[in-house]
């Protein structure tokens, strides 16, 4: 195989054991195995899993530079940050087409869109990728209390946006502009992230 062909045996091995196993245990030597690639053959094409799943979701980022970008600036800003990020990440044809399979899943509509991967498993373990390499560790960067939970609360709050956006088109949202978008999410993703606002009561 040419490294077009091991790339995109890769891909679609990535994304099937992220279906099946989650993201914490989608590493190199499993995508590896599936794929019945040679560890040391996709190690010479990705530098990491967090490379790989970036190509396998056709994610439009890197979250390894993401990070520095969102944290740089401080928490002042973070929300808006985070709900732009959120929106790049929904210029992925692949993600939209995943998230919209899950729906017609939960409403019985499944089709066939989804083949032999378990798109509910590739998005849940999606998420937990995005939330772990990027809101996570923003947060813990920037010493934010409760950062797990927060990032948590933020990842869901803005996958239900963004679902609602772009996959149910639901109006006026639907229509709404970028900046639009940003100037109604953020302040609720800031507030989240403001440690004087305490999760819990003392």
């Amino acid at each position: 195989m040419d490294s077009a062909d091991v790339g995109r045996a890769a891909g679609a091995a990535a994304r099937a054991v992220l279906a099946r196993a989650g993201y914490a245990d989608t590493t190199l030597k499993a995508v590896a195995s599936a794929a019945g690639i040679a560890p040391d053959v996709l190690a010479s094409l990705y530098r990491n899993r967090e490379e790989l799943l970036r190509a396998a979701l056709q994610l439009p980022f890197d979250p390894t530079s993401a990070v520095p970008r969102l944290v740089g600036p401080g928490l002042d800003g973070m929300g808006e940050r985070l709900v732009r990020a959120a929106l790049a990440v929904m210029e992925s044809d692949q993600m939209r087409s995943d998230i919209a399979y899950v729906g017609r899943a939960a409403s019985g509509g499944l089709g066939s869109a989804g083949g032999s991967v378990d798109v509910v498993g590739l998005v849940r373990g999606a998420f937990d990728f995005v939330q772990d390499t990027v809101v996570d560790r923003a947060l813990e960067s920037l010493g934010v209390p409760d950062a797990r939970m927060r990032g948590a609360l933020i990842t869901s709050y803005l996958a239900g946006v963004m679902s609602t956006r772009y996959v149910v088109k639901m109006e006026p949202l639907a229509s709404a502009s970028d900046d639009e978008v940003v100037a109604l999410v953020a302040p609720l993703i800031q507030r989240t992230l403001d440690p004087r606002n305490p999760l819990r009561e003392a």
